[in-house]
């Protein structure tokens, strides 16, 4: 089966989520999408309620923006390590193009490729023990489906307070505060490089994977299918323009 691998530095999130709601809506090729670091911003799912989720008067000069997908509400920042899955049904399995299988899919090959003892899927979060390090987030259609991680490789405890407890949260998580429930992956992987190439190399063990640029895929965006991710609040430049590219 063949992945198209896209690796970028610097993307912002809002750009990011503009290229996969693209691909996801107007391609029928599966891809695979890494991005290191965005500017910072808080995302919420597309049914997130600003005034349950975030303190307004801390994040007053951050961007919040919502994906088109579900899900919760992060903090990404430069440090933040993102990861997507773009895929026809075929890329799975149709029986098993359902969110919990797929997440179980991406668990498998994301313990392939990290090998650390501790990490795993747990409810539908990324965990190195007990603590979150990747949250997740799925939109599936007839025929195709995305699945987008983001990674704390590290983060800002005052960024995090940004955010607000939600009422809806894991079982897992037993009433912990954003600073308790999550840990930086910095701490356990002695560096992100080494850790994209395990990712790589594991793609590779699986799939025909085929180097695309993001010039090559930006087309996409002009073309006519829905779009659902919006800026509720915005920061001066958010056309893709000057991201550093792999």
């Amino acid at each position: 089966m063949t992945l198209h691998l896209l690796h970028t530095k610097g993307l912002s999130i809002f750009e990011q989520l503009q290229l996969e709601e693209a691909l996801l809506r107007t391609d029928k090729r599966n891809f695979f999408l890494i991005n290191e670091g965005s500017s910072p911003a808080i995302v919420m799912g597309i049914s997130g309620c600003v005034e349950e989720l975030i303190d307004s008067e801390k994040a007053k000069d951050i961007p919040i923006i919502k994906r088109f997908s579900g899900g919760g509400t992060v903090i990404v920042d430069e440090n933040t390590l993102f990861t997507t899955f773009i895929g026809q049904k075929e890329l799975l399995h149709p029986s098993l193009c359902f969110p919990e299988p797929i997440l179980r899919w991406s668990a498998d090959f994301l313990c392939a490729a990290f090998a650390h003892p501790h990490f795993a899927l747990k409810e539908n979060d990324f965990v190195i023990g007990e603590k979150k390090c990747g949250g997740n987030a799925l939109y599936i259609q007839k025929e195709r489906w995305l699945l987008h991680t983001s990674f704390l490789w590290d983060f800002s405890p005052s960024r995090m307070d940004f955010l607000l407890h939600p009422k809806k949260t894991p079982k897992y998580r037993q009433g912990r505060t954003h600073g308790d429930f999550v840990c930086r992956m910095s701490d356990f992987f002695p560096c992100q490089t080494t850790l994209l190439s395990q990712i790589k190399r594991e793609l590779n063990a699986r799939f025909k994977t085929v180097d695309v640029k993001i010039e090559e895929l930006l087309p996409a965006l002009s073309l006519d299918h829905r779009k659902a991710t919006t800026r509720i609040s915005c920061s001066a430049n958010d056309s893709i323009s000057c991201a550093s590219l792999e």
